[in-house]
């Protein structure tokens, strides 16, 4: 009996450390700009509070079945709220941007490891009101009970102050001059995921891509550049193990031209620069309505002032190759065939992209010898969508 209660103990404070830290990044990621930001993050003591219960009266089981069904309880939990916490981190460290109202589909792994936790908390409590001695179906039906009021209690507290901080911002929303991802008025909610989504008319887009081979960076590639319609230009800083140096792509009308180190400007025939269009090609590439129809709705944020709805899709490596067909200088000729990933991509007011973000991921057969597995981060801005540019001709 020590030892299970040790072990089970255990389990108890992996789920305290994993509480803390959600807490922890929610306190950093959630910052709408409304009066209750931070008390949106002391809401997440709440969990920590229930896991620390269960580290003080551990579900403890007398039998081998009821003993492996705990274990069973505190792994499901864990596996459930590590992987969103890793979508936080990723949020805060690399996104940037800052959840109002999560989604139910982006709030039920929470929801799952909350009661996870409670259930582990519950029958804790349920053995020390009743004693070791009672019968096992009054213990279960109480710590079940007690489950349910925690789980209802924790998640009512959090939902409650995050939906009243989210009132009370749209309530004292003032004008914001302008943002540059696209409208500001706070009291109006984004189209669907799987919504009418186009670009803007024009665009100052930016890309950056990195990849790694076995944890190993291999390189990055940063592009800056606008386009107007189907005109654009763009410039791109490529530093690799494959490449090295500055490269270019422009089109305007039936007019093109790319650029390559140490060469300037050179006419080209329009269809080698057909699917450099950076944001136009993503949308047609990987946010056709055939993708986005079973996308998965992530929340209301807001980015630099403007609202959007993030979305999420899986792609595949060829997908992702299509989208961004940069990546070439990262992985070359390499087959992304079996490579898969997801993209998050953000619909503001207008109706149109303006963020997209996301990482594909398989083997590395073919990038260096004797790697096992490779990774490739995108992140493209497409910002000042409702204003005019001029897209000019490069100088030969």
């Amino acid at each position: 009996m020590r030892a299970r209660r040790f072990e089970l103990r255990v389990i108890a404070i992996a789920l305290v450390v994993a509480w803390t830290v959600a807490a922890g990044l929610v306190l950093l990621a959630y910052r709408p700009g409304g009066p209750l930001d931070v008390v949106v993050g002391v809401t997440m003591l709440a969990p920590i509070a229930i896991a620390v219960a269960g580290v003080i009266w551990p579900p403890v089981a007398r039998g081998s079945r009821a003993f492996q069904l705990m274990v069973s309880l505190g792994f499901g939990s864990l596996l459930m709220l590590l992987p969103s916490i890793g979508g936080v981190l990723n949020q805060l460290l690399a996104l940037g941007s800052q959840t109002l109202l999560p989604s139910a589909e982006a709030a039920y792994p929470w929801t799952i490891a909350l009661l996870g936790t409670s259930l582990l908390t519950g029958f804790g409590l349920a053995r020390r009101i009743h004693g070791g001695d009672a019968l096992r179906r009054h213990r279960v039906l109480l710590g079940i009970a007690i489950a349910i009021v925690l789980t209802t209690a924790a998640g009512a507290l959090f939902a409650g102050v995050a939906v009243a901080n989210e009132l009370a911002l749209a309530g004292s929303a003032r004008p914001i001059g302008s943002s540059r991802y696209g409208p500001t008025d706070a009291t109006q909610m984004p189209p669907s995921c799987d919504g009418p989504l186009a670009v803007g008319p024009a665009a100052r887009v930016t890309m950056h891509l990195d990849a790694d081979v076995d944890l190993r960076p291999i390189g990055t590639v940063d592009v800056t550049g606008a386009r107007s319609g189907t005109d654009f230009r763009w410039l791109a800083y490529v530093a690799t193990n494959r490449q090295l140096g500055s490269y270019g792509a422009a089109r305007i009308g039936q007019r093109a031209w790319s650029r390559t180190p140490g060469q300037g400007w050179v006419a080209t025939p329009a269809t080698d620069v057909a699917t450099e269009s950076v944001d136009l090609q993503a949308l047609d590439a990987a946010l056709v309505p055939g993708y986005r129809a079973t996308a998965e709705d992530r929340g209301i944020e807001v980015i630099e002032g403007a609202r959007a709805r993030r979305c999420r899709v899986a792609v595949d490596g060829a997908t992702f190759r299509a989208a961004f067909p940069e990546v070439r200088w990262l992985v070359g000729e390499a087959d992304l065939g079996h490579w898969r990933g997801q993209l998050d991509y953000w619909v503001f007011l207008d109706g149109q992209l303006g963020l997209v973000a996301g990482s594909v991921n398989g083997e590395a057969i073919g990038l260096e010898p004797g790697a096992v597995q490779a990774t490739v981060d995108v992140r493209l801005t497409a910002t000042e969508r409702g204003r005019g540019a001029l897209v000019y001709p490069p100088a030969p």
